[in-house]
């Protein structure tokens, strides 16, 4: 019998800021997190790069257009939480289509939120990748 495999798990996050606001989600009924904000996000699946797992969240849970070549890293985070996990931020150049929510039984709300004063319930690692962003730092650590 052989040992399994170490497994890092993918995600990716955007970070779609209009006018000094950021748009955020309230999380509900997916077992993470529930009743606190994060950003659009979702896991990538095998066969697509992050840039086109972003792009396919961004639709699926917000209803926004965005060209995989349109979307740029912002941040990389190494987490680690209930399992390892690596976590990319994208900034989009350009979008189509206002937000809305596509996903009601797992987002309660998808709001604008002025980046400087963020929720006070917002999830702990988007807040510290948010600012390391802020801070110029292209690479962070959370939950070690």
């Amino acid at each position: 019998m052989s040992a399994a495999r170490f497994q890092l798990h993918a995600e990716a996050h955007l970070v779609l800021e209009d006018r000094g606001k950021l748009l955020m989600l309230l999380r509900r009924n997916t077992g993470y997190m529930d009743g606190h904000w994060g950003l659009v996000a979702g896991h990538v699946d095998g066969g697509e790069t992050f840039r086109q797992a972003m792009a396919r969240e961004a639709f699926e849970e917000a209803g926004l257009m965005i060209l995989p070549e349109d979307l740029h890293l912002s941040h990389m985070m190494h987490r680690n939480s209930d399992s390892e996990r690596v976590s990319l931020f994208f900034t989009p150049t350009r979008w189509h289509g206002p937000p809305h929510n596509r996903e009601p039984d797992k987002c309660a709300a998808l709001e604008w939120t002025p980046r400087d004063a963020l929720p006070a319930r917002t999830i702990p690692y988007i807040r510290a990748a948010l600012e390391a962003l802020e801070e110029g730092r292209h690479y962070s650590e959370f939950g070690w």
